[in-house]
């Protein structure tokens, strides 16, 4: 079964300093129709005006995921770390038993713009963790590239539950195809260009949800970054 999540259809919030939109319940916007899909809970696209961001608040028991599009990320938090992404870099944070951050844009000027994916840990009550690792482009050019998975294969992230996420970005001619077991789901985001997912077609911004499909498959791409979560029902 395909079920189309259109961009236009997602949560808006505008705060000035920050545009954000949500492609489940978020905060203030809540639709009973989108509150998650598997333990994939939020996706976040969010931009953040020069010298803003969001003050120091607290988390517990989320797999919390920060993909850079563009500008750069200020992080701080309570286990001590801080840095500054860019584009190519991927952050995860564990919040286990309870973690306080703060995110802010590092840039005075230039807006930064990133996607904040939640994802449900399979446990709970576990320590606080930290990671962050570069993505190099050409590791995404024409191939599903291994970003987040429970055990930290092929120099991804590790995330604590049986969820594998994949970014690729594609070009006209590009074809490429994800198995899928019995059971599983997939949530394929379209962060900018156009795709055609299981012929069905595509934009920035759109995602499409898959269930008892035997593969995900992607083709007739334009200057296309997408997002493939391999997701337990």
């Amino acid at each position: 079964m395909l079920q189309i999540r259109p961009s236009e259809a997602r949560g808006h919030a505008q705060h000035g300093w920050l545009d954000s939109h949500h492609s489940f319940s978020f905060a203030h916007y809540h639709d009973p129709l989108h509150m998650g899909f598997g333990p994939l809970r939020v996706i976040n696209e969010d931009r953040v005006m020069g010298g803003q961001g969001f003050g120091t608040h607290g988390h517990r028991d989320m797999e919390i995921i920060s993909y850079v599009l563009s500008g750069a990320l200020e992080h701080k938090d309570s286990m001590g770390t801080g840095s500054v992404l860019h584009y190519g870099d991927v952050q995860r944070m564990s919040a286990g038993t309870g973690v306080r951050h703060s995110e802010f844009n590092h840039s005075r000027t230039e807006q930064v713009h990133f996607l904040q994916i939640w994802i449900e840990p399979d446990r709970t009550g576990t320590a606080p963790g930290y990671e962050e690792k570069h993505i190099p482009l050409e590791s995404k050019q024409g191939k599903l590239r291994l970003i987040a998975s429970p055990d930290g294969r092929d120099d991804s992230l590790h995330i604590q539950q049986d969820a594998s996420l994949y970014a690729t970005i594609m070009a006209a001619g590009d074809q490429l195809e994800h198995p899928l077991a019995a059971g599983r789901l997939a949530y394929v985001h379209v962060i900018r260009g156009t795709v055609t997912v299981n012929g069905v077609a595509l934009k920035g911004g759109d995602a499409l949800k898959l269930s008892d499909e035997n593969a995900v498959t992607l083709a007739g791409a334009e200057d296309a970054e997408i997002l493939v979560f391999d997701l337990p029902r």
